[in-house]
């Protein structure tokens, strides 16, 4: 799985406080909620129990992403890759774009993944190439104006 160096490290701080924190408060208040008695009654035991199942899992996924992570590093050409933030002009205004591995990706920090129908168009474009992206409101035409 292809990541960026800083997305690597936020993974490996949420397995950090999974398993170093979230996780011990969970056991002790199954435990906790164990010892009130009738366990098919017992909302918090149920609630407990789900939620230490579903943190159990997260650790699970985060141990094997962070176990296979491969870092990106950018290509040394001028060409844009995984890494990169780019900066382009769309419509009247500016805008810059981090590329980044598939786990990393949020649209609303603008990181976007190479997978992204705008991450498509951007892989292995150069500073003056312009890109045509089919979004729901039409084509929106993008000029790459710098990559870093």
């Amino acid at each position: 799985m292809l990541i960026t160096a800083i997305g690597l490290e936020e993974l490996k701080k949420e397995l950090a406080e999974l398993v170093d924190v979230k996780r011990p408060h969970l056991v002790d208040r199954l435990s906790v909620a164990r010892s009130m008695g009738d366990l098919s009654e017992n909302n918090d035991y149920q609630d407990a129990k789900e939620e230490l199942a579903f943190t159990d899992g997260r650790i699970s996924e985060l141990e094997n992403l962070v176990q296979n992570a491969q870092i990106a590093q950018p290509s040394g050409s001028d060409a844009i890759d995984v890494g990169h933030k780019v900066t382009v002009h769309v419509n009247t205004s500016q805008a810059i774009f981090h590329i980044v591995g598939e786990w990393e990706a949020n649209p609303a920090q603008k990181k976007i993944s190479p997978s992204s129908p705008l991450g498509q168009a951007l892989m292995g474009k150069k500073v003056g190439d312009k890109v045509e992206v089919s979004a729901p409101a039409g084509k929106i035409l993008y000029t790459i104006v710098a990559i870093e």
